[in-house]
């Protein structure tokens, strides 16, 4: 059956639904629920980075009048993780990291939780903490996990060994011909950089119940399905005997796409027989908040005086902290992040997860190529100062293209980047630049490129026809603040059928009414969830269109869905209204309903490139280009962004205001990680910034208005052409802030984020990194 419909119709700059509620303070999220009628658990963390624990007596705390169940490791002895499953809920003998979970109390209010704590009596052997990469993967260094060939892997064919928890790696073409030919100039740099936090204004909270022999878990969460089954796997439990449910969420970034105190409470639960709340103090969330991870590069380039770049190498380390978690997946995106922007006539890439006793990192938006990106930016400029190369000049002679092979030999469509670097050329020339604001200061200019993909991954979706014609929605997909739930889905349900989308109501996640969902991270919603919402409409559709081709006798080719009507094509007020067709429907068939899903088609890479990746290939590329201008103070080091722009590959844009927000709290962000946020370990093993007065935001002084052109039309499978907009906003920041810096000042930039004194050593001429001689090329 054709049943065609006009894309366009799904494009619009829908308001989001959420937003006077949100702003009067009406929403309720998950921490607004937590509340009188229920326990309330804290817990008891260890304050040593490294130890064996010797004595645990709970016999005070448990003593404690309102104190209703105290559980550790003895309750929960499941370990979890991606790839390998390396974590446990509470430590039981050992501890590897300051903050790490020894023991949870229930008790009638938080307070009395909280004295509890004190009571316990913890005596810990203390051992010398790895704090550091470089200390980790020393010769002889003590194995944060001796058994770590007896963990059960997840997901075979990576390198492990000793503190290296994970190793992806790329090989395409000899690298080795290439950095002996008599015709290259070879390039070599180190960078690093440091963590950063999340910061959502929505702690991680969760409320658990255990009823009927199942566990409800109310919580915040990117991820209801992942909650479900680590829960699940911890406790000892079959999934199915574990509901998710989640409420509004107050920002995530990432910050929420792993599951941490949700099994806490669901245990505490259980053995009190109560409902229990949980939620972080905004301290406990700085010190183990799952930052984007320190990471460090050594990066080498053989490339050509035309330009060519006929090979790369590379080694980058990631610091997963004491567990693998996240960081196992992430070394995926390296091959495509520090391997992607531009043509390699070779390439060897090796991306490992390094085991140290620090708390565990995990995703943040655009994981992993934040810090890539700047690592790829600031060598691409330093090979151009070799070969004497304009910068832009070289990046449009290089960037992937129509036909392009990837790190791992994937082939590129479409001709992307280079119409996007002449844009902004055309861009930058449209207004005068700011040199003259910056006065006495030093002033710099710089543009970037950046690669970056969606997540696809498995989602499924439900759409109901109402007897009123307006339509339920049924997804996993969770609505995190990026408005994809409250605009886009709305936008594409209410394009198929030809209803408002006002009259399209989204249901919040549920994981008994829903099918399975990867989660919201990735910039996969719109593509994933999208793809699956579309298809449940359509199907919905083709109902409406059989029943209402009977009831008009007329072809369902040659009827139309629009402002609530069937009519017949070119014929206005032919037609009925939709609401007459569904009554007929339900009084034929009964209920009118559809179910769409999506995953990933996969892309083909060339076979034997790539081992220990969750993904050889990349589904849906997305780029972007950003040019800033800077003005550095010399005497301070302070450093203050004059303009910035941003073209950015969208796809099909399906609501540009949208878009646009995203874009803009994207650079946002990643102003702050370039300049401001900064995160330091102690020696004690803990993050030394607890709170909002060691840990700098940017201000609104800090940020700039960002000008923008969304570049449509590049090749998709998303919906309607769509491609995720939320993830890559913030990937350039820091690579094109450090790129105009470096100009400003005359100096190479190797470290993020530019903090004043920072700023004031390069100067002064001191290099703050070094040669980084313990990171291998192999």
């Amino acid at each position: 059956m054709n049943i065609a419909f006009d894309p366009a119709a799904a494009v619009m700059d829908l308001p989001r639904r959420d937003a006077l509620d949100k702003l009067t303070g009406r929403t309720r999220y998950t921490v607004d629920l937590i509340g009188p009628g229920m326990l309330h658990a804290i817990i008891v963390r260890s304050t040593v980075a490294s130890g064996r624990i010797v004595k645990l007596d709970l016999s005070k705390a448990q003593a404690l009048k309102g104190v209703r169940a105290i559980v550790t490791h003895a309750d929960a002895p499941g370990l979890h993780g991606i790839g390998i499953a390396d974590q446990p809920l509470f430590a039981s003998d050992v501890i590897r990291h300051h903050g790490e979970p020894i023991a949870a109390i229930a008790a009638d209010t938080e307070e009395i939780a909280r004295a509890a704590a004190a009571l316990v009596e913890i005596e810990v052997e203390p051992l010398a903490p790895l704090l550091t990469m470089a200390e980790a993967l020393e010769p002889g260094s003590p194995l944060i996990h001796p058994g770590w060939q007896d963990y059960e892997v997840l997901f075979a064919g990576a390198a492990r060994g000793g503190n290296a928890a994970w190793e992806a790696r790329v090989v395409r073409g000899d690298t080795d011909a290439a950095f002996a030919r008599p015709d290259v100039t070879v390039v070599e740099d180190c960078f690093r950089v440091g963590r950063q936090s999340h910061v959502p204004f929505e702690p991680r909270c969760a409320i658990a119940s255990f009823e009927d022999g199942r566990f409800h878990i109310q919580c915040s969460t990117q991820v209801p399905w992942t909650v479900r089954s680590i829960t699940a796997k911890v406790l000892g439990v079959a999934p199915s005997r574990v509901r998710v449910t989640v409420p509004a969420v107050g920002g995530g970034f990432g910050l929420k796409f792993d599951c941490t105190i949700e099994p806490v409470a669901a245990i505490l639960a259980k053995k009190t027989g109560r409902t229990v709340g949980i939620r972080n103090s905004r301290e406990e969330e700085f010190l183990t908040c799952l930052c984007r991870e320190n990471a460090e590069v050594r990066i080498r380039s053989a490339v050509t005086a035309a330009g060519e770049i006929a090979g790369r190498e590379a080694t980058v380390l990631m610091d997963c902290g004491a567990y693998g978690g996240e960081q196992i997946f992430l070394t995926t995106m390296t091959a495509h992040t520090l391997g992607g922007n531009y043509r390699l006539g070779s390439v060897k890439l090796n991306s490992r997860a390094v085991y140290t006793n620090t708390p565990p990192n995990g995703a943040f938006r655009a994981c992993n190529g934040v810090y890539n990106t700047f690592f790829l930016e600031r060598h691409t400029d330093n090979i151009c100062a070799a070969i004497g190369m304009d910068p832009m000049e070289f990046r449009k002679l290089n960037v992937l293209g129509d036909g392009s092979l990837g790190a791992t030999g994937q082939v590129f469509q479409g001709d992307v980047l280079r119409p996007m670097l002449e844009r902004m050329e055309a861009f930058r020339d449209e207004v005068p630049d700011r040199r003259k604001a910056a006065g006495n200061r030093l002033y710099g200019r710089a543009a970037t490129v950046g690669t970056w993909f969606v997540f696809v991954g498995p989602s499924s979706a439900t759409v109901n026809l109402n007897i009123d014609g307006s339509a339920t929605l049924v997804t996993s997909g969770v609505e995190i603040g990026q408005g994809t739930m409250v605009q886009a889905m709305p936008q594409i349900v209410s394009a198929v059928l030809g209803i408002d989308p006002a009259d399209v109501i989204v249901k919040t996640a549920d994981t008994d009414a829903s099918g399975r969902d990867l989660g919201v991270g990735g910039g996969r919603t719109t593509v994933s969830v999208g793809s699956a919402a579309k298809m449940a409409a359509e199907r919905v559709r083709e109902q409406v269109l059989e029943i209402a081709s009977e009831m008009l006798q007329t072809p369902s080719t040659k009827l139309v869905l629009a402002k609530g009507r069937v009519e017949i094509a070119g014929r206005p007020g032919s037609g009925m209204l939709i609401t007459e067709v569904i009554r007929r429907a339900e009084a034929i068939h009964g209920p009118v309903s559809g179910v769409g899903s999506f995953t990933a088609p996969g892309q083909p890479s060339l076979p034997g490139c790539a081992a220990g990746h969750f993904i050889d290939a990349i589904d849906i590329p997305v780029f972007t280009v950003h040019d800033c201008e800077v003005a550095v103070d010399p005497d301070t080091g302070h450093v203050e962004i004059l303009s910035y722009k941003v073209v950015q590959d969208v796809g099909r844009a399906l609501n540009p205001r949208a878009v646009r927000s995203q874009i803009q709290g994207g650079v946002a962000q990643g102003i702050g990680y370039a300049l401001h946020e900064q995160i330091t370990i102690g020696s004690n093993g803990g993050i030394e910034q607890p709170g909002f007065e060691q840990y700098l935001l940017p201000l609104a002084e800090d940020v700039v208005p960002v000008e923008i052109v969304l570049h449509e039309g590049a090749p998709s499978i998303g919906p309607f052409g769509a491609k995720g907009a939320g993830e890559i906003p913030i990937m350039n920041v820091g690579a094109t802030v450090a790129c105009a810096v470096s100009r400003a000042i005359g100096k190479p930039v190797a470290e993020l984020p530019l903090t004043p004194p920072r700023v004031l050593s390069l100067l002064r001429g001191k290099d703050t990194v070094g040669s980084l001689d313990h990171i291998s090329w192999s």
